[in-house]
């Protein structure tokens, strides 16, 4: 039996949890070729080899014709007009968290689209019909979320950030990778959500966000260790779709497999991998997803 376990003591984003389980394919590389011939027009992977504060792990990079998608953390009471963006592409403002601030650009190449365009987009990709679904499973989480948030018919929530290319990217990559390593159970850790506000499509909003914040009800989550957005709509719809439970001591970890180990009185899994999503934005602690998975056959 396959169990994995997804430690949220840093939230999740789209990105990073597709980092993390890049970690876990026998052949990185490989994989992101493969992620390459999905057939998302204008998007790129690409993975990266990175460490912080001493934890190492991999950062994957999703580019939208050449651009990646960015929002911005707004901390204290400094609300800026003018904001540099990361990565991070959801619910009109970032799907990730795992970003720097690198780039300027506004969110001029962004498509409103409607949940019938993102089942056109996905129907033409170069996966199977079960991933396919997987994927508009995935969406319709977030869409039922935006709805509520917006008050609006789900086939009418108009998606910003969440319905552009590089979200699509994010949500088929994880759904291929899942599908890939076909865990029997998924345990997912209480989870971080960060506190604050983030400016969005939608102006500045609170930390978790509305639509965040709708997909996370009834599940185990916390706040205010952090200032920033640490979970975002497309990690948040992930995490539900794909855990089979939820709740325990896995965020309070360091995010060390051994630790894990000992926890289980020394009687843990012969087999046991350990992939690292890490995100490019600063806190004061490692910004990275754990997963863990173990065999138990």
């Amino acid at each position: 039996m396959k169990h994995m376990y997804i430690d949220c003591s840093m939230g999740a984003a789209g990105d990073m949890l597709t980092a993390a389980l890049l970690e876990l394919m026998p052949d990185k590389d490989k994989t992101v070729d493969k992620l390459n011939k999905m057939g998302i027009p204008g998007i790129k992977y690409e993975a990266f080899d990175i460490d912080k504060s001493g934890v190492s792990g991999t950062r994957v990079r999703v580019t939208y014709k050449g651009e990646e998608e960015v929002t911005e953390d707004v901390h204290g009471e400094h609300h800026h007009d003018e904001h540099d963006h990361d990565h991070d592409h959801q619910h009109g403002h970032s799907h990730d968290h795992g970003h720097e601030h690198e780039s300027g650009h506004e969110h001029h190449h962004h498509h409103h689209n409607r949940l019938s365009d993102i089942e056109n987009i996905v129907q033409n990709l170069n996966l199977s019909e079960t991933i396919k679904q997987d994927v508009m499973d995935v969406y319709q989480i977030i869409a039922e979320a935006e709805s509520i948030a917006h008050n609006e018919p789900v086939d009418q929530v108009h998606f910003h950030e969440v319905g552009s290319m590089d979200a699509v990217a994010d949500a088929a990559a994880a759904c291929y990778l899942m599908n890939q390593i076909k865990p029997d159970a998924v345990s997912v850790s209480d989870i971080h959500v960060g506190t604050g506000h983030v400016m969005c499509a939608h102006g500045l909003m609170p930390v978790p966000a509305p639509a965040t914040e709708n997909i996370l009800a009834g599940l185990p989550t916390y706040g205010g260790e952090v200032e920033g957005e640490l979970c975002t709509p497309t990690g948040a719809a992930i995490l539900k779709y794909f855990g089979t439970e939820f709740g325990g001591r896995f965020g309070e970890l360091s995010s060390n497999a051994e630790n894990l180990a000992a926890e289980d009185g020394g009687n843990f899994r012969e087999e046991l991998s350990v992939g690292r999503g890490m995100g490019s934005k600063e806190f004061e602690r490692p910004n990275c997803v754990t997963i863990i998975l173990t065999n138990d056959e």
